[in-house]
């Protein structure tokens, strides 16, 4: 009798927590979000990236200027900055928004000093930054799950002289860590030691290389996938640009070259923004922000489409089964999924 009452009470039990995770389940696959924007077809290649009836999703807001954002496999999460609030975000389908890492940028006691922008997640799995109001690429000396204001610098100066404020940053499978370098975070009243915006390497013996010296405005860098290609993105109005470098066996740049502008959309009615961030998918597809939001370009430059975000879009990032294209676009956090 004893027995009997045992086993009924478990399968009562086990009923009770399938019932409960059946529950959370679809509590969380019922969850919904406010949508925004649309997809502008320019190419029919773009129906193999994006559907063009794809929902912009708004996931987090009320953000001062958001940025940077990276996903992160461990976490199951993707983090982005808060630029001018120093604070790094954390949202996840599970927990939302949740606030991961303050100060992220700036170490000072005083208010007012630039957070981190661009971030990265290396081989070891650590959180690399830009952090704009220390001036330096840093890596944060703490676990993924259990952050803490500690922070170890990668670089900080150049020929003796110190960065302006390292904006955004992309290493590659040997570790060599490529980053720009304008002057955004830089106070009014503090003085630039470096007399031109650069783009520079951090090699993996410590050495750090100048790259480029020409451009106005450098902002976002990726390589493609298989690292012979360097693109920045350019933030200057007037050279509107998606650069790329083909990468010598040295390290050094070459053939510099237009892939894609945008100068003639900028300022245009419902086209905010310039380019700024940008992510490689694994096809060799760029996403980069530009006017009106995020650009697909194809790898020989002809853009595909357009993710028109109604908003300022500062950069963005793919989940690690390149499923979802998360965005940072002024106050927002958004995302629309791929095919």
């Amino acid at each position: 009798m004893r027995t009997s009452i045992f086993f009924l009470m478990t399968i009562i039990l086990l009923a009770s927590c399938s019932e409960s995770n059946s529950s959370n389940t679809m509590e969380m696959a019922a969850k919904t979000y406010p949508t925004v924007g649309s997809i502008e077809v320019l190419d029919e290649g773009l129906s193999k990236i994006i559907s063009s009836d794809a929902p912009i999703e708004i996931l987090a807001e009320g953000f001062s200027w958001s940025e940077g954002p990276v996903w992160v496999k461990a976490l199951n999460s993707v983090l982005f900055t808060d630029v001018p609030e120093n604070k790094i975000w954390r949202w996840s389908e599970k927990d939302s928004l949740q606030l991961y890492l303050e100060p992220s940028g700036y170490l000072g006691s005083t208010k007012g000093g630039q957070g981190a922008n661009g971030l990265w997640i290396d081989s070891e799995g650590k959180l690399v930054m830009c952090q704009h109001g220390e001036r330096q690429i840093a890596y944060m000396d703490a676990p993924l799950d259990a952050p803490a204001p500690k922070f170890v610098s990668l670089a900080s100066q150049y020929k003796g002289k110190r960065f302006s404020s390292p904006n955004d940053l992309v290493i590659d499978k040997k570790g060599n860590i490529y980053f720009t370098d304008p002057p955004y975070g830089l106070p009014k009243d503090v003085e630039q030691e470096i007399p031109f915006q650069g783009v520079f390497r951090k090699n993996i013996d410590g050495s750090i290389d100048l790259l480029v010296d020409s451009l106005s405005r450098p902002n976002g860098v990726a390589l493609s996938p298989d690292e012979k290609t360097m693109y920045i993105a350019v933030s200057d109005g007037q050279k509107a640009h998606l650069l790329a470098y083909d990468i010598q066996e040295d390290g050094t740049v070459t053939n510099g070259r237009i892939l894609c502008d945008t100068t003639p959309e900028v300022g245009m009615e419902g086209r905010k923004g310039v380019p700024d961030g940008l992510v490689v998918h694994s096809n060799g597809t760029i996403f980069t922000t530009g006017p009106g939001g995020i650009w697909v370009v194809a790898p020989d430059g002809k853009v595909l489409g357009k993710i028109l975000t109604t908003q300022s879009t500062a950069n963005c990032t793919l989940d690690a089964d390149e499923k979802m294209l998360y965005m940072t676009a002024h106050m927002y956090l958004m995302r629309v999924p791929l095919l």
